[in-house]
């Protein structure tokens, strides 16, 4: 079940992060203080946290506008837990954020990602679900370690309700 998440979620949310091993420990850190302000701002933020629910959290996700654009977000976040990789559920977490964007009228939703060989399978996993290699940054992350942004037009995603 995705859910919006909850603070009750964020130790497990963290050691999902941490059992994908896609993250280094100072975004491990940087992850836990956002959600640590997500929870505690008075400011509410303009981004969305997403839990995939199955009798504890298994799926994150987090996406929030771009400044100073019309309509135009970026996922920055989407992982699910290895024990529950490969069953469809990244897939099912990413529909649903572009399906509750298109809803809200959103136009454009754009995912950034490495463009190292190990991340291979990321990007994949985005061309496979529609989206387009938009942009490629030469030595973004450090030398060597490019970053590959993927962009899909809300406009012509379709869903049927079920």
């Amino acid at each position: 079940m995705i859910r919006f998440t909850t603070p009750e979620d964020t130790d497990a949310l963290l050691a999902l992060a941490r059992a994908t091993g896609l993250f280094e420990a100072d975004q491990i850190e940087d992850l836990s203080q956002m959600l640590e302000q997500h929870f505690t701002s008075e400011m509410p933020s303009p981004g969305i946290w997403l839990t995939d629910y199955d009798s504890k959290p298994v799926g994150i996700a987090y996406v929030a506008p771009e400044r100073m654009t019309h309509g135009t977000w970026n996922l920055y976040l989407i992982a699910i837990h290895p024990d529950h990789q490969k069953q469809g559920r990244g897939s099912e977490l990413l529909r649903y954020i572009e399906q509750m964007l298109t809803e809200r009228g959103e136009r454009v939703l754009l995912v950034e990602t490495s463009g190292t060989d190990d991340f291979e399978y990321v990007r994949k996993f985005y061309r496979d679900s529609g989206y387009e290699e938009e942009a490629r940054i030469r030595d973004f992350y450090i030398d060597g370690v490019d970053k590959v942004v993927f962009r899909k037009s809300l406009a012509s995603v379709s869903y049927q309700s079920s």
